[in-house]
């Protein structure tokens, strides 16, 4: 084998490690704007909430849980970002799913939950995460979420 050959599948690591690095997505920065968001909107509502910020993978990059929230709100949280990034879509539309006729097979899916409160979080078209908000009804869930949504 040439030398050149050899040096090329010795740097080819170096590639593809570079190219994954401009992949757009969210940081402990995004998230904590994105969770401050969330708590202020749940203040000024007299809402306590667990706000969940999920990266691309499911992966935990912020939880917080306010003062006296149920603590079964943790994981419906959860529940709610882990299903709007495998699903790349909001929980509400599970939930909607759920209230036509035959949408009780949504209730089949492994990891939807069909609740809003849910949001997905695209950038340039990417899925870079998702949030979960839980505390209050789904519909005071989902109004959170959105304004969580919008500070990102």
């Amino acid at each position: 084998m040439k030398k050149s050959a050899i040096l090329l599948l010795l740097l080819l690591p170096l590639f593809s490690l570079a190219q994954s690095n401009t992949q757009p997505f969210l940081t402990l920065e995004d998230a904590t704007r994105i969770s401050t968001a969330a708590e202020e909107k749940s203040k000024e509502e007299g809402w306590n909430m667990v706000i969940v910020v999920l990266d691309a993978g499911g992966h935990i990059i912020s939880l917080r849980k306010m003062d006296g929230v149920q603590i079964g709100s943790i994981d419906v949280a959860l529940a709610k970002a882990k299903t709007s990034v495998y699903f790349k879509r909001p929980t509400k539309a599970f939930e909607d799913m759920m209230k036509s006729e035959g949408g009780n097979r949504i209730a089949t899916l492994p990891n939807a939950i069909a609740i809003e409160g849910g949001l997905p979080i695209f950038k340039d078209d990417v899925l870079v995460g998702a949030i979960g908000i839980s505390g209050a009804s789904s519909a005071q869930d989902g109004i959170v979420a959105a304004a969580a949504l919008s500070a990102y």
